[in-house]
């Protein structure tokens, strides 16, 4: 019987063009080793779509499978499951091994084969499983591991001129998105019926500008009436009509970097008692974009915005923080949590950072004004304040449509 292998090196093709030029990456590499030499981490271990994309360019696609990106001294190679054949090679930094599935924990006989044994390993506690964990130690044999997303996650917050453009590019498919949503709006259209114009608009503008790209994950959630109560609400065949409070809401994917667009709307018309809560978080949101300096902690813009809605007597009505980070993460993966305007984070602004300010207020249903009210928009922190990279406008004069 001919024997079958562990893993091997599948080169299919010619490698394709990544997100980012080979400098970008090599950047990210030498940080990533300055984070190994500092916890005297001989090879990293990373298992998250978002730390493997960001230092590789390879986005997987799990399906049950695992893989990995091992980083030491010298080598910088993803470990992909062979349901995969070339498309990991061709679209990653560095090098590729592909596992087989002919005998249980290849991958991490794959992984051994680059990190070594018997040595600190670095890993990521806030993604690899407890049972994926004790594979690692049985199969590595780790002096000791040592936890480096906190770390990784700090590397990432602190964008590079690359990261900002294709960040700029997300926020204005974002836009064209909204516009498409604005146009599609009507009475007697279901919410899907409105999320697919915005939807397939942004594909369509992301593959003009992105020609080389790959296309994933591109998603609309437009949602009314009592469903624009919370921020992360499903899409649904409800029914629009006139007088309704609806929530816009675009977010691009362009090679695993998020950008979100989100407006309140309302449908022909609106009512005096939403449009004053409509008024009031539009207020909070200019405070806010005006409050995102160099040299100002998230907690200390929390504050000020709480202050703002306390004397409206609205703070009862918030109902999370006021903004995060962007960057490699999506609505499955990823987050960069070190940066969200909460109470509870005391990171300081600094130029670089790409943040978001995105007051919302929920009224609850049987009240005046019920409803889910949002504004978001983009944007990057310079020397002596922000850049907003949100183009499509917010407000009560605009965004009374249909």
């Amino acid at each position: 019987m001919t024997a079958r292998p562990e893993f091997y090196r599948f080169h299919n093709g010619e490698k394709a063009p990544l997100p980012f030029a080979e400098i970008e990456y090599e950047a990210r590499l030498r940080g990533l080793r300055r984070i190994m030499a500092d916890t005297g981490a001989g090879a990293a271990v990373l298992t998250s779509m978002h730390n493997i994309a960001y230092y590789s360019g390879f986005l997987y696609c799990s399906f049950g499978r695992p893989y990995a990106l091992v980083v030491t001294e010298a080598d910088c190679v993803t470990i992909s499951a062979g349901i995969d054949a070339g498309q990991p090679w061709r679209r990653c930094h560095g090098d590729n091994i592909t596992y087989t599935d002919w005998q249980r924990d290849n991958f991490w006989r794959a992984v051994a084969h680059v990190a070594g044994e018997n040595k600190i390993i670095g890993y990521e506690g806030d993604h690899l499983t407890l049972q994926q964990r004790d594979k690692l130690e049985d199969v590595l044999s780790p002096l000791t591991m040592v936890d480096i997303a906190p770390a990784t996650m700090r590397q990432r917050l602190q964008k590079s001129p690359a990261e900002i453009a294709l960040i700029r590019q997300g926020a204005a498919v974002a836009d064209v998105g909204g516009y498409a949503i604005r146009d599609a709006v009507k009475a007697g259209l279901r919410e899907i019926d409105v999320a697919m114009a915005g939807r397939d608009a942004m594909e369509l503008e992301i593959a003009r500008r992105f020609p080389d790209a790959e296309y994933r994950d591109t998603w609309v959630w437009f949602q009314s009436g009592q469903n624009t109560d919370g921020a992360h609400n499903p899409v649904t065949g409800r029914v629009l009509k006139r007088g309704d409070i609806l929530s816009l809401n675009t977010f691009p994917m362009i090679s695993g970097y998020y950008t979100a667009l989100e407006r309140t709307m309302f449908l022909g018309e609106v009512d005096d008692a939403s449009l004053a809560i409509w008024q009031a978080n539009v207020a909070a949101h200019e405070l806010g974009i005006g409050l995102l300096k160099p040299g100002v902690s998230c907690a200390e813009v929390t504050g000020q915005i709480n202050a703002f809605f306390e004397e409206r007597d609205l703070l009862q009505y918030r109902s999370f923080g006021y903004g995060h980070s962007f960057g490699v993460l999506s609505h499955y993966y990823g987050r960069e949590a070190g940066l969200e305007l909460r109470e509870d984070i005391d990171t300081v602004l600094r130029p670089g950072m790409v943040i978001s300010m995105e007051p919302m207020l929920t009224i609850p249903q049987g009240q005046p004004g019920a409803g889910g009210y949002r504004e978001h928009d983009i944007l990057v922190i310079t020397g002596d304040g922000n850049e907003n990279i949100t183009g499509y406008p917010y407000g009560p004069a605009f965004n009374v449509v249909g």
